[in-house]
C-alpha cells in the first residue's frame, strides 16, 4: 500500500521546509495550507526532480471541520498515513487572541481528531509549538489545565479566557498559552495513540529567522535581547526546525513519543540560569 504524508502550513516557512523533507519519504504528499495557491507553488517546485512522492496541494483551514474531513478522506483514499508535520499557525501580529488560540491550539486538536481514525502502526505526528511557554514560565493551576484539556466546542475560547483572565487577550500572551496547549495536547495524544503503534511529539522552535521575527526585533527590545541571549549567537532557520521534525517522523525515532523537543540554539538553557 502507498504511504501518505501531510504537511500543514506548507505554503511557506517551517511547513514548506517540512514538506521538502517528507517528499523523499512517502509515496503521496499532501500540502495543506489556507492559501492553496501558495501550497500549489510549493507542490510545483517539489514535483519531479527525483522526488519520490506525488505531491498534491489542498486548501485547508484547520479550524474548519469540513476542510479537515476532506483532507482526511483524501489521505485515507491515497494509502496508509505515515507522517504528519503540522506547522499551520498564526503569528501574534496576524490575529487577535481568539484567532491565535483558534488556529494554533484548537486547529491542532481538530486536525488530530480528523486524522486519528487513519493512525496505525508506524504513523507519526509532529505538532509545531514554541519555546514561548518556557520563556514565559507558564505553569497553569489545575483549573486552567482542566480547561485546556476539555473537548473542543463553541464555548472553549470563552472558558479559556475566564480561566486565565484578561491577560490572555493580549496576543503576546495568547500565543504562549496556545502553544503550551499544543505541547500538553501532544503528550495526551501520544498516550491515546500509543496502543495503535502510532507516535506523537511536538517541536518548539526558539527565535527563527522569519519576517515576523525580524520585524519584532526592530520594534521590541525584549525580542532583541532574546536573540542576543541565544548561546549560539544567531536565529535559527526553517530547515533546522524541519530537520528535527523529520527525525521525529522517521523510523529512527521509533521509540520517541509524547515529548517536546526544543530547537532554540540553547536559549531556554541560558534563561534557566537567570
Amino acid at each position: 500500500m502507498s504511504t501518505v504524508g501531510i504537511a500543514t502550513g506548507a505554503g511557506g516557512g517551517v511547513g514548506e521546509a517540512c514538506a521538502r523533507r517528507l517528499a523523499d519519504r512517502v509515496d503521496v504528499l499532501l500540502l495543506a495550507d489556507r492559501d492553496e495557491a501558495a501550497a500549489a507553488r510549493v507542490a510545483k517546485g517539489l514535483s519531479g526532480y527525483g522526488k519520490r512522492a506525488v505531491v498534491e496541494p489542498i486548501g485547508v483551514d484547520v479550524t474548519d471541520p469540513g476542510d479537515l474531513a476532506r483532507l482526511a478522506r483524501r489521505a485515507g483514499g491515497a494509502g496508509a498515513l505515515r507522517a504528519v508535520a503540522h506547522a499551520e499557525s498564526v503569528a501574534r501580529e496576524e490575529g487577535d487572541w481568539r484567532r491565535i488560540i483558534e488556529v494554533d491550539l484548537v486547529g491542532t486538536v481538530l486536525l488530530a481528531e480528523a486524522l486519528r481514525p487513519l493512525a496505525g502502526a508506524g504513523t507519526a505526528f509532529v505538532y509545531c509549538a514554541s519555546v514561548s511557554p518556557l520563556i514565559a514560565r507558564i505553569e497553569p493551576d489545575p483549573t486552567v489545565a482542566a480547561v485546556l484539556d476539555e473537548p473542543v466546542d463553541d464555548g472553549l475560547l470563552d472558558r479559556i479566557r475566564d480561566a486565565i483572565g484578561p491577560a490572555v487577550e493580549d496576543p503576546a500572551w495568547a500565543y504562549p498559552w496556545a502553544t503550551y496547549g499544543v505541547q500538553r495536547f501532544a503528550r495526551a495524544e501520544a498516550v491515546r495513540l500509543g496502543p495503535l503503534g502510532a507516535r506523537v511529539c511536538s517541536v518548539s522552535p526558539g527565535a527563527i529567522d522569519t519576517p515576523q521575527t525580524r520585524m519584532e526585533a526592530e520594534r521590541h527590545e525584549s525580542v532583541r535581547r532574546l536573540i542576543l541571549s541565544t548561546p549560539l549567537g544567531r536565529t535559527g532557520r526553517y530547515e533546522e526546525v524541519a530537520a528535527v521534525a523529520a527525525f521525529l517522523l522517521s523510523d529512527e525515532a521509533s521509540f520517541v513519543s509524547g515529548v517536546d523537543l526544543v530547537v532554540d540554539g540553547g536559549l531556554c538553557a541560558a534563561m534557566s540560569d537567570e
